[in-house]
């Protein structure tokens, strides 16, 4: 495991493994496996994929009938995604919060998280400590993303202080939100997660442009999961539910069709990759960050500093959290 003394060229793991799709529990077990496999190999920053725990919803993108109002196959099936994500505080949590501290590790995992009854794309950044954490709600689901999760708020958009720097993170197309960008650079990000269900050519030009606009590391993390892995983790669930079950039954191809192909990268502040983009292989990558490249990079540019107008532009954030509803006897 690691030990308490840590450098400036800190070892970051990204993990590119296959959840136990939809089972919660399963997939909490396997990461912590993978979390302890990291530590051992030396890593100090491990991160997984988008919405890994317990996986991606990928049956609104690929499945027919997805999107059917009132569909009972789909229904079903958010009801089992419902029921297999994560609370904050909750038992999972506490769980990670605990290996964070065995490992000495900083831990960045992407959950389903269940908010009242809402449903959230959320990261986790777990401090080595074990004591503190902090997440990020992705601030807009994607196009048919929206069926499954809502909106996140600006109360989430910062950072995490480590010895290494400020570690963030950006969820998929929120890379593609200028004024989202912009925000995240301005809190002076050392080390910048982007999370992807797969990192495919498009969301390599995203990370690759985030990395020298924002003059940061960037580890873009991605899942490698095949049609069988998604059924085989159904039925981990126990009997099967034949409605739900028709959904993913209905993602094309056989069972050794890889509905996401990983990609996940490290890339250095100049945009240019430490780690080769891995397709289409379950690992567990590894890099070593040179910090002093961040300050060598400035000198070219510094999108909060020397390359700034704030004469010309000016951007307000707002970072408080957004409520339907407040009490006057709690305000008081």
């Amino acid at each position: 495991m690691n030990s308490s003394s840590k450098t400036s060229h800190p070892k970051v793991g990204v993990v590119q493994q296959a959840p136990v799709f939809l089972n919660l529990d399963a997939s909490m077990e396997k990461a912590c496996s993978l979390i302890e496999e990291a530590a051992d190999q030396g890593a100090e920053v491990i991160v997984f994929p988008e919405a890994w725990l317990p996986g991606y919803p990928v049956w609104i993108d690929s499945s027919p009938k997805a999107a059917l109002w009132g569909h009972p196959p789909a229904k079903a099936l958010y009801r089992l995604l419902v029921e297999n994500s994560v609370t904050i505080p909750g038992k999972h949590l506490d769980k990670l919060l605990g290996l964070a501290k065995k490992t000495g590790t900083y831990v960045v995992m992407g959950a389903h998280e269940r908010l009242g009854g809402t449903l959230y794309n959320t990261m986790i950044f777990i401090c080595r400590d074990g004591e503190s954490f902090k997440v990020h709600r992705k601030l807009t689901p994607t196009y048919t993303e929206r069926m499954v999760w809502g909106r996140g708020d600006g109360s989430t958009l910062s950072v995490v202080e480590t010895e290494y720097g400020n570690v963030g993170g950006l969820i998929c197309w929120e890379h593609w939100m200028p004024l989202a960008r912009a925000a995240m650079h301005a809190q002076g990000e050392a080390i910048h997660v982007a999370q992807w269900p797969s990192v495919h050519d498009l969301h390599q030009v995203a990370s690759r442009h985030y990395a020298f606009e924002g003059q940061c590391f960037v580890i873009a993390a991605g899942s490698v999961l095949s049609k069988g892995e998604i059924i085989e983790g159904f039925h981990s669930l126990g009997p099967p539910d034949s409605e739900a079950l028709e959904l993913l039954k209905a993602l094309p191809g056989d069972d050794d069709k890889l509905i996401m192909k990983g990609g996940s990268a490290v890339i250095g502040p100049d945009s240019k990759y430490i780690v080769e983009p891995v397709f289409e292989e379950q690992c567990i990558i590894y890099a070593d960050v040179e910090l002093d490249r961040i300050t060598e990079g400035h000198q070219l540019l510094d999108t909060d500093g020397h390359y700034s107008r704030p004469d010309v532009f000016h951007l307000e954030v707002n970072d408080e959290p957004q409520l339907n509803v407040t009490f006057r006897s709690q305000s008081e």
